[in-house]
C-alpha cells in the first residue's frame, strides 16, 4: 500500500444549527464515538417531522430546512454561543431575529422569523428541534466529515471556476493530500498527535454543494459534473473519533499503516 504524503490541518468549522452558517474554530476537543461538540445540536423543522426529543431518531434531512432544497438560507449569517445558548441571525448585516435555544421563549424567537419572513419558502410552521447528545447529521453514525483541498481543486479542474470549499461544509478541511487520496483511507486509522478517527464512509454529495455560500446563488452542477467526468458523485471522508483529545489548525495528519496479520 503506498505511503501516505505529509498533510496537515488547514481549517476546522462546525455547524451548530442544521442548514445554517458555519463557525471556524481554532481548535476543537474531540470525544470517542462523538461529533464536533454542538455541530448540528440543532435543526429548524420544516413542516410536522414527528421528531420526539424524549427519544430522538436519525431522520433524513427533507424534514429540515437546508441547503439541498432551500438556497436563500446561505443569505443568513449565524452564531451561537456556548455559554448564553444564544442564536443570532443576521442578514444583509443587520440582526434578523435572536434567541437563546434553550428557552421557549428564544426558540419562539428564530421559528417567528422564519415563519414571517420566509412563508413562502418554508412547507409548514417552522420549530426549532433539540435532544441532548443528537446530532442532526446527514448519516445515523455520529461522525467528523472531512474535505480533503486536493480534491477541490480537481473539481474546479472539472466545473472550469473557483469553488469555495465551505460549499462542502465539511468538520475538518486537509491541505497535503493529492487529489482523491481520501478514498483510498477507507478503513484506514488518521492520526493527528494522541487523536484517532477511523475512515467508514466515502460522502456522496446531493445539490446543496451547488450553492454559493457567499451570493446563496444555486449556480454549478457540481455532482452532475462528477457523474459525467468521474462516474461518481463522491467528495469527501466520514470518520469515527476512535480515541479523543484536542485538534487544531495546522495540526499534522498521517495515516496509520494497516496491521499485517
Amino acid at each position: 500500500m503506498s505511503r501516505t504524503p505529509p498533510a496537515r490541518i488547514a481549517s476546522l468549522y462546525r455547524y451548530p444549527v442544521k442548514g445554517l452558517s458555519p463557525e471556524p474554530l481554532p481548535h476543537v476537543a474531540l470525544r470517542i464515538g462523538e461529533t464536533f461538540p454542538a455541530d448540528r445540536r440543532y435543526a429548524i423543522e420544516n413542516g410536522p417531522s414527528g421528531f420526539d426529543p424524549a427519544a430522538p431518531k436519525w431522520m433524513v434531512k427533507a424534514y429540515f430546512l437546508m441547503l439541498m432544497r432551500d438556497e436563500w438560507l446561505a443569505a443568513l449569517h449565524s452564531h451561537f454561543d456556548d455559554a448564553s445558548n444564544v442564536l443570532t441571525i443576521r442578514r444583509n448585516g443587520a440582526i434578523a431575529a435572536q434567541g437563546n435555544l434553550e428557552t421557549a421563549e428564544g426558540r419562539a424567537a428564530i421559528e417567528r422569523f422564519f415563519a414571517e419572513s420566509h412563508a413562502g419558502a418554508i412547507k409548514g410552521p417552522p420549530r426549532v428541534l433539540s435532544s441532548k447528545g443528537h446530532s442532526f447529521s446527514d448519516v445515523a453514525r455520529k461522525v467528523v466529515s472531512i474535505i480533503n483541498l486536493g480534491s477541490l481543486r480537481a473539481i474546479e479542474n472539472i466545473v472550469g471556476q473557483p469553488v469555495h470549499p465551505l460549499r462542502f461544509r465539511a468538520n475538518l478541511y486537509v491541505e497535503g493530500w493529492p487529489a482523491w487520496h481520501e478514498f483510498d483511507l477507507l478503513d484506514r486509522t488518521l492520526a493527528i498527535g494522541d487523536i484517532r478517527l477511523k475512515v467508514v464512509k466515502r460522502i456522496t454529495r446531493c445539490a446543496a454543494i451547488n450553492v454559493d455560500p457567499d451570493t446563496a446563488a444555486r449556480d454549478l452542477e457540481i455532482p452532475q459534473a462528477l457523474m459525467r467526468r468521474l462516474g461518481h458523485n463522491e467528495c469527501g471522508i466520514y470518520a469515527e473519533v476512535i480515541e479523543g483529545g484536542t485538534i487544531a489548525v495546522g495540526d499534522a495528519i498521517a495515516a496509520e499503516q494497516p496491521t499485517l496479520l
